[in-house]
């Protein structure tokens, strides 16, 4: 499984020209969900979304989280974040995972993030063809893949 984050002062999601999730403050964070990720990848990397030190303290260094300083979460699905571009110019997408195991995981994250933060995740909607807006702050930009935890 694998994340983007983005500190952002706001972040929006549009279908069809209309809003569906949008934060000020906080993270947008881009989820890529693999074949043989499971509920660990989850745990791990939502617990990792809301601890990660990418706000600024009073001293203007790294050092608070986005629970530290009340920021919000929107997760978005990003399929493409599994693409395979070893050959050729075309990506492939067979690491990215079905519907049938893609959507609870997703889910799942997005309900991990939520129960750490202490308030609901801002979220795209999955599969649907969606239009993101976003400021990133700083800029501060930061993969994360849970098969490289170790």
């Amino acid at each position: 499984m694998r994340i983007v984050i983005q500190r952002v002062s706001s972040a929006a999601v549009s279908i069809d020209g209309a809003t569906v999730g949008a934060i000020g403050n906080g993270v947008m964070v881009l989820v890529g969900v693999e074949v043989g990720d499971t509920i660990d990848d989850v745990k791990w990397l939502a617990a990792k979304t809301v601890a990660l030190r990418i706000f600024d303290d009073y001293a203007g260094v790294m050092n608070r989280s986005v629970a530290d300083v009340g920021g919000n979460v929107l997760a978005v699905s990003q399929f493409t974040l599994t693409a395979s571009t070893r050959k050729g110019n075309r990506p492939g997408y067979t690491r990215a995972a079905g519907h049938d195991l893609a959507v609870p995981l997703y889910e799942a994250y997005c309900a991990e993030v939520s129960k750490a933060l202490g308030r609901p995740v801002e979220r795209g909607r999955f599969g649907a063809d969606m239009q993101v807006s976003l400021v990133n702050d700083g800029p501060v930009t930061i993969i994360i893949d849970s098969r490289l935890r170790e």
